[in-house]
């Protein structure tokens, strides 16, 4: 590790910000030294905060159905190979039910941009929860909708909303979609959440086709003015069935000392080891946490929900949907020093 990255660590551990160009040297002279150490610093600032707490949140995927045919996704609405399905409120509710017997006290509903879920539809389902189970807290991730529906499903009681802005650049973003999907309004979606009153996620993917080391430089950038309430980072999957399909995947160190950046530019955020993670290691969530995350998001889905709701290929779909499953989770993050705990999680 060269003086001037040590220098820059240090430096975004004490004052949280760097122009672009230094997250753009901390990226291209990343080395094993400089991820340990910003690793070092990036577990210290969570424990300052959050302890050796981790947050579990119970992912319910309510729908692949999606009217957006972005170009890396599975679930893309031009895949005729993708087995369709979508839940219904009372399955949703059972999954909350099974969830909240298990020790979960957050529900996030995750789905393609299925035209089904009208606020109609959502805003009882929304309130339904939070009566049931009011020391809960509902997260959303169905992406792109106008401010006014944004403004009704918090209305309803929904506490966060995750979208993530997948890249900060608008010219990689289209690299990315076909046309007519616009990185303007995915922007337009992410000030309305957080000026509605969200706990806001953004994200982006690592190792995305055709994205740049300066790309993820911006990305860095975006996350520390944007200045979320959480942040989901993970590592580009190709999927078959998509025409990235032959792209390669993204890398899980990267990834890591991506999420030790981000813990040290906003270390209150809350930072989910993701799925992608595990599916490309064994222990990827592990490391994950060991390099500042504190949430991880097992699956409540209906076993067979989760087998179709492959947004990349080799998804990791081993759920929680037993006791015996949240106890094997207790003991991996035991292993590495953590402890997962009952809570709403709110980040602080």
């Amino acid at each position: 590790m060269d003086k001037r990255t040590e220098t820059l660590i240090r430096t975004l551990a004490e004052t949280h910000a760097l122009h672009t160009e230094n997250y753009l040297y901390l990226i291209t002279h990343r080395t094993e030294e400089a991820a340990a150490y910003a690793a070092e610093l990036a577990v210290a600032a969570r424990k300052a905060v959050y302890g050796d707490a981790v947050y579990i949140r119970g992912l319910i995927e309510v729908s692949n159905i999606c009217r957006k045919d972005c170009t890396y996704c599975g679930i893309r609405r031009s895949n005729r190979d993708c087995a369709r399905y979508r839940l219904t409120p009372e399955e949703i509710l059972s999954c909350c039910e099974a969830g909240y017997a298990l020790g979960f006290r957050t529900f996030v509903m995750q789905g393609g941009e299925d035209a089904y879920f009208t606020d109609e539809l959502l805003c009882p389902l929304i309130r339904e929860i939070k009566a049931r189970y009011p020391d809960c807290a509902v997260t959303l991730s169905l992406g792109e909708r106008s401010r006014e529906s944004y403004a009704a499903l918090y209305g309803a009681g929904a506490d966060r909303y995750l979208l993530r802005h997948e890249t900060a650049n608008a010219e990689h973003y289209a690299a990315l979609h076909p046309a007519g999907i616009s990185h303007a309004e995915r922007m337009r979606c992410l000030h309305d959440l957080k000026d509605i009153g969200y706990q806001v996620g953004c994200g982006f993917m690592v190792g995305s086709p055709y994205q740049t080391e300066a790309h993820l430089a911006e990305d860095l950038k975006f996350v520390e003015t944007f200045s979320p309430h959480m942040c989901g980072i993970g590592p580009f999957i190709p999927h078959r069935d998509t025409p990235f399909a032959h792209f390669p995947a993204g890398s899980v160190p990267l990834t890591c000392y991506l999420l030790s950046l981000i813990r040290l530019m906003h270390p209150r955020i809350l930072l989910p080891a993701t799925t992608a993670l595990g599916s490309l290691e064994p222990n990827g969530r592990e490391k994950g946490i060991l390099s500042g995350a504190n949430v991880v998001m097992p699956n409540l889905s209906p076993s067979d929900a989760r087998e179709k709701y492959q947004l990349y290929d080799g998804k990791l779909s081993t759920g929680a949907e037993s006791a015996e499953q949240v106890e094997a989770l207790r003991r991996r993050m035991a292993d590495i020093g953590y402890t997962v705990v009952t809570a709403r999680g709110d980040a602080k």
